[in-house]
């Protein structure tokens, strides 16, 4: 996700401009191999989340450290960039294991010529500090199916190949009418435009209540890539799509389905455990000054709404169905979000 994002013309995520794989074999040049590579992310960015999510619940946090910005962007040569402060670095405000500042120095360490965006994830070799990658799509995938010898005893298959095909068809859908759909709405440079990106959103939403009454899961009956890519939206909804992005048709927690089937996920190991709804509406609303110049941060909604029983267990399914949950988040890496400000 790039910074302070303006609703001058539709919204595209521009596409990732570095994608080399790490593969547990080596065959695209980059093998997997623990204490090598640093994510950088916001724990704002939906695109980030998704990796995270995949890493804890795979139990590759030994393998692969994590680095988080800070929530607020830095202006750096006139352009709001990804930065560290000594809340999230060290004094100097530098990540302690890249020594950088500003994520667009891993960048520019890989292409010192390179003058596009700077987004997050970012997968950064920590012996050169050179990006590696930004693909949150390839970093989902490969950290779910190439680091398997590292991964903890007991992961689940998030992409087992039987199921790739549906998978991939519907994170097509919830791409398109969800994930990107909410920003388009959001960053919408006229009515038009707006209009038709809500009534995308909310008609896919309405879909997913019906699909979701019988099923536990998106694709099987057991938690994968779909559910990640899906919920890594539903958890922001109503804190920041719902009033900032203008999504105000209803709210998630007016679905009973999905607000069911948000909060089984939300209690389950890897969601939200890994989710700091603080930092997500400090970002959207500080950060967007072109929909929000006045740079108020909402308050709510009441996140102990998340803990809630959902009775989802009484449909068919399991979380990792016969696999295990990943261990507690190390100490390091904890976020302690529920504390309601309202």
């Amino acid at each position: 996700m790039r910074a302070n994002m303006l609703p001058t013309e539709d919204f595209e995520r521009d596409p990732s401009a570095f994608t080399d794989r790490v593969t547990s074999d080596g065959r695209y040049g980059r093998i997997a191999e623990p204490g090598r590579y640093r994510l950088v992310v916001s724990r704002a960015c939906p695109w980030a989340h998704r990796v995270v999510m995949v890493r804890r619940i795979m139990g590759l946090e030994h393998a692969i450290s994590l680095a988080v910005v800070d929530p607020l962007q830095e202006v750096i040569d006139g352009e709001p960039h990804w930065v560290f402060s000594e809340s999230n670095g060290d004094r100097d405000g530098k990540d302690p294991v890249l020594g950088i500042h500003a994520l667009r120095e891993a960048y520019l360490a890989r292409d010192p010529h390179y003058t596009g965006g700077v987004s997050v994830p970012a997968l950064v070799d920590v012996a050169t500090g050179e990006l590696v990658s930004n693909d949150y799509d390839m970093l989902g995938i490969d950290l779910a199916t190439e680091w398997g010898d590292l991964a903890r005893e007991g992961a689940p298959s998030l992409y087992p190949e039987l199921l790739r095909e549906e998978i991939d068809t519907v994170s097509a859908w919830i791409h398109r009418d969800l994930n990107h759909g909410v920003y388009r709405a959001g960053f919408a440079p006229d009515q038009e435009v707006y209009e038709d990106a809500v009534s995308k959103v909310f008609s896919r939403l309405d879909y997913l209540e019906r699909r979701l009454a019988g099923h536990r899961y998106l694709v099987s009956d057991h938690i994968t890539l779909a559910d990640l890519r899906l919920w890594a939206t539903l958890v922001r909804f109503d804190a920041v799509y719902h009033g900032h992005f203008k999504c105000n048709r209803r709210k998630l927690s007016e679905y009973p389905v999905l607000w069911a089937y948000a909060r089984d996920l939300y209690q389950t190991p890897g969601f939200g455990d890994t989710t700091d709804l603080l930092h997500i509406r400090e970002h959207y609303y500080y950060v967007h000054t072109g929909i929000n110049p006045s740079r108020i941060v909402a308050v709510g909604p009441d996140p102990y709404g998340w803990e809630e029983p959902h009775y989802r267990e009484a449909l068919n399914g399991e979380p990792f169905r016969g696999d295990t949950p990943p261990d507690p988040v190390p100490e390091n890496e904890r976020v302690t979000d529920l504390e309601f400000q309202g």
